[in-house]
């Protein structure tokens, strides 16, 4: 009935363990009235929650995956196509787009070796507790943890319904990898300006503007972008709502369940979203490789070049920040004038050495 969307709640049902047990009554008669034996709605609650978030946990680790694919896919089709390399958001040293699309998956597969970390440990079946000191009742917790497809059962029965580190750990796995769509995102909404114009959207995949024609926005990456912000504060929340609770069951932890629907909710359409983005954009390598031959752009691989050829580095450092300097006023590409200095007469250095000292 629930699969099917029939299922009919009455208005004498307190909450879904009563409606549950009630249809079953009707179904069944007078056994249905067993159901609730040596159960409470603690270890239940607890139980349900554990199970619910390693299976939707499991589906986030695998959306992660396919992400990664997408980005390894791309990055083995880039061939030798470079961008630059940024640091402070300025052009720092040139890198091949396959390296830099695979730094991201690189942060994608951690977040998948938490996500496994966290299912792993949240793998703990507590069905047994009862409301938190287990029952008097002849039961078998490991028969029911083997049953439920649990690695383990409860060790202490008020730690068991008491306990919400798994949710709290959930939401800081998701957190992360919310943070690095973020990071992705902010980089394919730059990219996708004119002023990089390092790649294009598929108009699937991009909106226009109620006012101005010419626009094609990176919507899906800007959301990615700004759901972060949700993440980090559904995990801050639930953080807030637990560090007072004393030992076992509290009706504070009823707020679990909303950050943790809302943060899989979030980062699984994310992470598909993206995805499908990232597959269907084209890259614009002519306009990377502009960039990237900015005229200073390979002044650290000049600097080492030197040091290479047994230069010290801090002399070096000073020498290439002085063809640099020359070499934006003129225009004039820096390898160029690494060759003009170093084709000048050995004495002719030394003398503006000696010079410079003086």
């Amino acid at each position: 009935e629930f699969d099917g969307g029939t299922f009919a709640f009455v208005a004498s049902d307190e909450d879904i363990h009563t409606a549950i047990e009630r249809r079953v009554t009707e179904i069944a008669g007078a056994a249905g009235a067993k159901l609730h034996t040596a159960r409470s709605r603690n270890d239940q609650v607890a139980t349900a929650l554990r199970l619910f978030a390693k299976r939707e946990l499991s589906t986030t680790a695998r959306r992660t995956l396919a992400l990664i694919d997408v980005l390894d896919r791309r990055a083995d089709d880039a061939g030798d196509a470079y961008l630059p390399g940024y640091t402070h958001l300025q052009r720092a040293q040139p890198v091949l787009l396959s390296h830099h699309l695979r730094a991201h998956a690189w942060a994608f597969a951690r977040d998948v070796e938490r996500i496994l970390d966290a299912v792993a440990r949240l793998d703990v079946s507590p069905l047994g507790a009862g409301a938190l000191a287990g029952t008097s009742l002849p039961i078998d917790p490991t028969d029911t943890q083997r049953r439920l497809g649990f690695a383990r059962v409860f060790a202490n029965s008020l730690d068991a319904v008491s306990d919400r580190d798994f949710v709290a750990e959930a939401l800081f796995t998701l957190a992360m990898v919310g943070l690095h769509l973020s990071r992705l995102g902010e980089e394919w909404v730059l990219w996708t300006t004119e002023e990089f114009g390092f790649a294009t959207l598929s108009d699937r995949h991009a909106t226009g503007s109620s006012m101005l024609p010419q626009k094609k926005n990176a919507d899906i990456a800007e959301l990615a972008r700004g759901k972060a912000g949700r993440l980090i504060g559904n995990l801050t929340g639930l953080l807030t709502t637990l560090k007072g609770l004393p030992l076992a069951y509290n009706r504070d932890l009823q707020e679990d369940k909303e950050p943790l629907f809302d943060s899989l909710d979030q980062v699984n359409r994310g992470l598909e979203a993206l995805a499908e983005m990232i597959a269907a954009a084209s890259f614009n390598a002519d306009a990377m490789r502009t960039a990237a031959d900015a005229p200073a752009a390979v002044a650290t691989d000049v600097a080492e070049w030197l040091v290479a050829r047994g230069m010290p580095f801090r002399q070096a450092h000073a020498k290439v920040g002085e063809l640099v300097s020359r070499s934006l006023a003129s225009d004039t590409p820096l390898v160029d004038l690494v060759r003009a200095d170093a084709a000048r007469p050995p004495q002719a250095r030394t003398t503006r050495r000696h010079r410079d000292r003086a």
